[in-house]
């Protein structure tokens, strides 16, 4: 059976779904979001924080990488990365991101964008000693999307930054950070088996301030 055949046959959006009631729901854009996240944890969706990170190279190319989220305040949305990866550089040459969630058991997506900010180094130093003792070594390590000659190279780039940490358990990459997505839009999208999708845009206004409106599916 050819591909084309293959993807045809395949179900999407089969449900059943809640109904998503458009007209309640809170003024700020974060109360829905967080109570959508914690339906999808709470239902069990696995790695219910993860997300896809939008940024935009030099050449003004959209690249796109999962992500998990490590926290939503007023700040905005919070992710974690070396600012010597690729999408560390693309926000440090344009600051502005998009996110996307998808939780497919419940039909539901979150779409967001705006301006990307980069949080206190106390926070960012806090993150990096919260990560497990692999994940530090490779941000130490520091050659995220570089291109590899050998797994031996690997092995020993990690294994000494393993030690670097065994010997100096407070030592911190000085090029992590966490960065902070300040929404100016947050999309709110509920699927519908006959796709009479339910779709809650919410605008920041001048003031701060939130606005909704429904769109078309």
């Amino acid at each position: 059976m050819a591909l084309k055949e293959r993807l045809r046959g395949l179900k999407s959006l089969a449900g059943p779904f809640a109904p998503f009631d458009a007209t309640a729901t809170p003024d700020d854009s974060r109360g829905l979001f967080e109570t959508w996240l914690c339906d999808a944890i709470d239902g069990g969706i696995p790695e219910a924080h993860a997300m896809t990170l939008s940024t935009v190279d030099e050449q003004g190319y959209p690249d796109a990488r999962v992500l998990i989220l490590k926290n939503v305040d007023a700040d905005g949305w919070h992710f974690a990365s070396t600012k010597l990866s690729p999408k560390g550089r693309q926000i440090a040459a344009q600051p502005r991101a998009a996110l996307t969630f998808y939780w497919q058991p419940l039909g539901r997506q979150v779409r967001l964008r705006g301006p990307v900010i980069e949080m206190s180094r106390e926070i960012c130093e806090a993150d990096f000693l919260a990560r497990p003792i692999g994940s530090r070594a490779g941000a130490l390590l520091a050659r995220q999307s570089d291109v590899l000659v050998s797994d031996a190279a690997l092995d020993a780039g990690l294994a000494e930054q393993r030690r670097r940490i065994e010997a100096a358990p407070s030592t911190v990459s000085p090029t992590w950070a966490v960065y902070a997505v300040k929404p100016n839009e947050v999309e709110f999208w509920q699927a519908d088996e006959e796709r009479r999708h339910t779709r809650l845009r919410y605008r920041r206004e001048n003031h701060g301030g939130w606005t909704s409106e429904r769109l078309w599916p």
